[in-house]
This record gives structure tokens, C-alpha cells and sequence, in this order.
């Protein structure tokens, strides 16, 4: 491990690190991301082979792999690029993962547009709990920004994720035989409790406009979560909680 400290905010190495939290563009061009916390960090180092930096604040002691260079900084430069109100002290770097090829398989979630960090980092944290595979269509949040990896409580460091578009979705799981289910609010929509979810592809769609109406068109079947008649829709992460709950019965 090496270790070397910075007292400079506009030191290059901290200038960089702000720009990875706050653009995708900056993070897929170099093939970096940047998460914070010191409970982010154990999962990064238990389970991320692409751990490169670790950013610590001075009194803060944890351990890190022999091969991860160290940057020590005073707390008032730590406070200046963390992106939290109440810096935990740990802000690290890791490289992006190769691209995944998409894979489908029955039993598992479409994301679709899915845009608000809350709710990305929430749905995969809990089909990393429940062991249901996931695959971001296009106009979804970043998987890999700060909020996501925080909300996912390091889920993304645990599993594989997956993007793909939905024309290509569509084509490999109609080679294999899987079936398209997407979250509707429609006449012909089937009760989730009576579908067969575990033999289906699931899209859950956005937080504001649902599936597309494309997705919609071309699915091979529409499913609706059964709910009091005064509630019009769920919270997308609430919805897919529910949907990969109800696959595994």
C-alpha cells in the first residue's frame, strides 16, 4: 500500500474525483466511479476486484487491499469534495466494470427508465437480497453515481449489472422462449398472484411515465399489482419489491 497526503482542494487527484461524482460522462470516459463511506468501502474491499484509490480523512483507520494507493487530507478538504452534508471521512475510487452481456432469464427485472437514485439503488439492493437478476434498459440513472451505489448499499459491488436496450432485450428473450410481462394499469392486465412471474421477464417502468408505450405494445403480457381502488400506482422500487416477492412462490 502507499500512502501520501494531500492539503490542497485543488490538488488534480481531488479536482478529478469531483468531477467523476458529479458526470456520467466524466465516469464512462475514464472508466472510473467514486462512492463514499466507510461502510461502502469494506463491501468495495470484500467484494470489488477494481478498487484503485482510497481517500481518508486523517483520523480515520480502515483496511484496504496492499495494491490500493492511499490519500490522506485534513477534514476540511474532505468536506470540500464529499458529497455528503456529514462526511463519513472515506471516499474511494474503483474502475467501471467490463461491459456484461445480456443474458436473460425467467424470473427476472427489465428497468425502464427507471431515473430517480433512490429508487435504482433500492431495486437492486433488493434483487441482490432476493437473488433476482436485473438488466437496465435505456434512460435509467447512472447504476454506477454516488447516490445509486449508496442507496444499493453495495449491491452493485456484490452483482453484475447489466445494460441493454430493449430491442435487443425483446430478441434474446424471444429466442429463448422467455415471455415479456410488463406493470400496466389496464382491462386486459392479470392479477400478479395468478401469473406465472417466474417464467417471465418483468419490466417495471418509470417513475412518471410508466412503460413505454412501445414496451407496452410489443409485450407479450400487461400484469397489475392488486391494490386499493383509490391508489392509482406505486413507488417504482415498492413495485418491484412486490413483483420479485411474488416470482419467488
Amino acid at each position: 500500500m502507499t500512502e501520501r497526503r494531500i492539503t490542497s482542494r485543488q490538488n488534480p487527484a481531488l479536482q478529478q474525483v469531483r468531477k467523476l461524482l458529479s458526470s456520467r460522462s466524466e465516469r464512462e470516459k475514464t472508466g472510473r466511479f467514486v462512492a463514499d463511506g466507510t461502510k461502502l468501502l469494506a463491501e468495495a474491499v470484500q467484494w470489488w476486484d477494481g478498487l484503485e484509490t482510497v481517500i481518508l480523512a486523517d483520523h480515520v483507520q480502515v483496511q484496504v487491499p496492499e495494491q490500493t494507493q492511499v490519500i490522506r487530507v485534513p477534514a476540511d478538504v474532505m468536506a470540500s469534495i464529499s458529497p455528503m452534508q456529514s462526511p463519513q471521512g472515506a471516499l474511494f475510487v474503483c474502475r467501471l466494470p467490463e461491459k456484461q452481456a445480456f443474458v436473460p432469464t425467467p424470473g427476472m427485472l427489465l428497468l425502464d427508465g427507471i431515473q430517480d437514485p433512490g429508487n435504482m439503488g433500492t431495486i437492486l439492493r433488493t434483487a441482490d437480497a432476493l437473488n433476482v437478476p436485473v438488466a437496465l434498459l435505456e434512460g435509467c440513472v447512472d447504476p454506477y453515481s454516488h447516490k445509486v451505489v449508496r442507496a444499493s448499499m453495495g449491491a452493485v459491488f456484490r452483482t453484475a449489472v447489466v445494460q441493454t436496450t430493449w430491442e435487443e432485450a425483446q430478441r434474446c428473450c424471444l429466442q429463448r422462449h422467455i415471455p415479456i410481462g410488463v406493470t400496466a394499469l389496464s382491462e386486459r392486465s392479470e392479477d400478479i398472484r395468478t401469473a406465472r412471474l417466474n417464467q417471465m421477464a418483468v419490466v417495471i417502468g418509470s417513475e412518471g411515465q410508466g412503460v413505454r408505450s412501445e414496451i407496452l405494445e410489443q409485450a407479450d403480457a400487461q400484469l397489475v399489482i392488486p391494490m386499493n381502488i383509490r391508489c392509482e400506482s406505486l413507488n417504482a422500487a415498492i413495485a418491484a419489491a412486490i413483483v420479485m416477492w411474488q416470482m419467488g412462490k
